[in-house]
């Protein structure tokens, strides 16, 4: 029999917000989700127009109000969606959390450590779960990867080395997406080293399965008047004695969202560009290059779980969203029974969001120190 629907609240993501967009459409493309609730704008002639047109059943003008107003409903919210700026995840998680109400975040975690610290104590406290959206780790060829890595195919891994570049932020930063990226107060002490930053390094760690010990950062704000960084160089020490680099660049023209990460080992390469987020390119140390897709020949059961449609019909960005959706309704799920949360799930929870911001603050620290080896 299958599942009722999980009854889906959002907090920020106006009808023309186009990450709100982006897990609207994440949550109902497998029929997992039904949006019935928002507080959709700080502003609440915004919040409630928004909520009009999207025809939800109930807006609110605050995530305060919402969360005390949907944890006294029978009917109300399993689960929210968290899409506003960055200054806001931390007190808004923590009102849904303390009433026992699901979380899905999106990154980084928080503006600040000290929020940071507060949400996770509220996670770990509280009853519900909470999953952040480092959807790029939703990706078939992405699983693949991880899975061959798992499975020694590239044997001791050696080099680990990830870029994610973009253009968009060249000039003058323009419009709402820009003007809070780089205010810090509502950003955080990193520009795109939070912004994107940290889904490289997120992706990364994710694939290779390495950790950490310590990195170098300089970080640069080459538009005028910036104060946060539009681009970051890092060297990386993985512990176990990888090592690597990370290049992430919000002022690089001909760049549009050039995400590509690739891993080295002593038996041979992997190379995946979330571009063409359809192809994995495999070097056995020695033997031609090889080409694996999405769901063709060689694919790993980790491919094809993340899988749609036959190969050769390309899936992106926002099945990749979607997938992290459908894992977490799995657990969700799972919750609703009373039983543990599927192992197989790889969903990013608190702990990944924490080791996000822990990147983002020994960046910050190594740049101001000349480029200091710091610990995160």
């Amino acid at each position: 029999m299958a599942e009722a629907p999980i009854r889906l609240g959002m907090v920020g993501g106006g009808d023309d917000a186009f990450i709100g967009g982006v897990h609207r459409i994440a949550a109902r493309l497998d029929g997992h989700y039904t949006l019935l609730a928002g507080a959709l704008s700080s502003t609440p002639e915004k919040a409630r127009a928004s909520a009009e047109v999207l025809g939800l059943a109930r807006g609110y003008d605050t995530f305060a109000e919402m969360a005390q107003a949907e944890a006294a409903r029978d009917d109300g919210i399993e689960a929210v969606a968290i899409v506003t700026p960055n200054h806001v995840h931390a007190p808004a998680a923590i009102a849904f959390l303390e009433q026992g109400i699901h979380v899905i975040c999106d990154k980084p975690l928080t503006s600040t450590m000290a929020d940071a610290e507060r949400l996770e104590k509220a996670a770990r406290t509280s009853g519900a779960l909470f999953m952040l959206t480092h959807n790029y780790t939703g990706y078939p060829m992405i699983r693949q990867a991880r899975q061959m890595i798992a499975e020694g195919e590239l044997g001791d891994v050696r080099l680990v080395n990830v870029e994610y570049v973009q253009d968009w932020m060249t000039g003058p930063a323009q419009g709402k997406q820009a003007e809070w990226r780089v205010d810090p107060a509502r950003s955080g002490a990193g520009g795109a080293i939070g912004d994107i930053g940290t889904h490289a390094y997120n992706l990364a760690c994710f694939v290779s399965g390495l950790t950490l010990d310590r990195l170098a950062a300089d970080l640069d704000a080459f538009g005028t008047g910036r104060t946060l960084d539009d681009n970051a160089h890092v060297m990386l020490r993985w512990k176990g004695g990888a090592k690597g680099m990370l290049w992430c660049s919000q002022v690089a023209p001909g760049n549009e969202n050039a995400l590509r990460l690739r891993v080295y080992g002593d038996k041979g390469g992997l190379d995946w560009s979330q571009e063409d987020p359809n192809a994995l390119w495999f070097t056995p140390f020695g033997e031609p290059k090889r080409l694996l897709t999405r769901n063709g020949a060689g694919a790993t059961e980790a491919n094809a779980r993340m899988s749609r449609v036959p190969g050769g019909h390309p899936e992106g960005y926002l099945e990749a969203f979607a997938n992290l959706y459908s894992e977490t309704a799995r657990a969700i799920h799972a919750h609703r029974r009373g039983g543990a949360v599927p192992g197989d799930l790889l969903f990013p929870t608190i702990a990944d969001g924490m080791d996000g911001m822990r990147f983002i603050d020994a960046c910050v620290r190594s740049s101001s120190n000349d480029s200091a080896w710091e610990t995160p």
